[in-house]
């Protein structure tokens, strides 16, 4: 989708769609809704959602029913068939009306390029506030990908921060079975964004869903992980240095570690029984400390 011009990003979902002219009358009878046959509508490709739950299009579906289709629903020319309609906002009232067996929809047709229909199809949706949030990080992906935007451009056309925009793209890069455990409700997006920075986010997940955590908690696990993974393994010690500790071992008989610390470091000798202690400190003291005499 190559289209470089920023079309309305800051301003939403009204900006993109040209709410901010000073014609309004213009502008309404550029919008003049009229009918068309249901089945000269199409699924729009760029909608972001991925599933539509069932209950929620049956009740959505009866209200239809009841009082119609209140809002017009999004449409512009179908690039591969100009006598059809591609649905840019609105699927989910198409379907709607389906089950509701209704004939025809009320459609607001625009003349909109693939950028300008992709932007509306997600900020549409994402204005709704009910994308999954992996819909939601696979939406922002797109939208910077096909439409060459920035985190910036994409957080001002959605009304988001930019630090959601990144932490939302984050979730992209977890492992598939955590995105399931996401998608079934197992994890919500917080506990997902805790376990990002897990060395085993899969084994971070189950502990989260099998201990009944919350958010705060995950986060706590999370950070507890990270300040036991800083603690640094001791340094592997080179051949020079084994073979000093095995020689001193054997020239005192004892057990010998060099530890190194710096430019410094520590020498342990590590002794079993206590008569290997006094004999120890017998030939540090040069036979100062003695050896007393024992009584069994």
């Amino acid at each position: 989708m190559a289209d470089n011009k920023p079309r309305g990003l800051g301003r939403g979902l009204s900006a993109l769609l040209g709410e901010d002219n000073d014609d309004y009358a213009a502008l309404d009878r550029m919008r003049a809704s009229r009918s068309a046959a249901i089945e000269k509508l199409s699924p729009g490709r760029f909608q972001p959602r991925q599933r539509m739950d069932e209950e929620h299009l049956q009740e959505l579906a009866r209200s239809i029913s009841e009082k119609g289709v209140l809002q017009p629903i999004l449409v512009r020319r179908h690039p591969d068939d100009p006598s059809r309609f591609e649905i840019i906002a609105g699927e989910r009232r198409w379907r709607a009306a389906q089950l509701a067996q209704l004939h025809e929809v009320p459609i607001s047709v625009r003349e909109l390029s693939d950028t300008e229909a992709f932007e509306i199809a997600l900020v549409e949706n994402l204005q709704r506030q009910d994308l999954s949030p992996l819909e939601e990080a696979e939406g922002y992906r797109r939208l910077m990908e096909e439409c060459s935007r920035t985190q910036e451009d994409v957080a001002k056309s959605v009304g988001k921060s930019r630090s959601h925009i990144a932490n939302t793209l984050r979730l992209l890069s977890l492992p598939e079975s955590v995105k399931t455990m996401l998608n079934d409700g197992q994890l919500s997006a917080g506990h997902a964004r805790a376990i990002l920075t897990a060395d085993n986010p899969e084994n971070a997940a189950r502990q989260v869903v099998e201990r009944g955590l919350n958010v705060r908690q995950t986060e706590d696990m999370a950070s507890e992980a990270r300040a036991a993974s800083r603690v640094k393994a001791p340094a592997s010690k080179d051949a020079d240095t084994l073979a000093l500790e095995r020689d001193l071992g054997m020239l005192l008989g004892l057990g010998v570690e060099i530890r190194f610390r710096g430019n410094g470091g520590s020498l342990v000798l590590n002794y079993t029984t206590l008569d290997q202690l006094d004999d120890i400190l017998h030939r540090l003291s040069q036979g100062v400390h003695g050896r007393p005499t024992r009584s069994d």
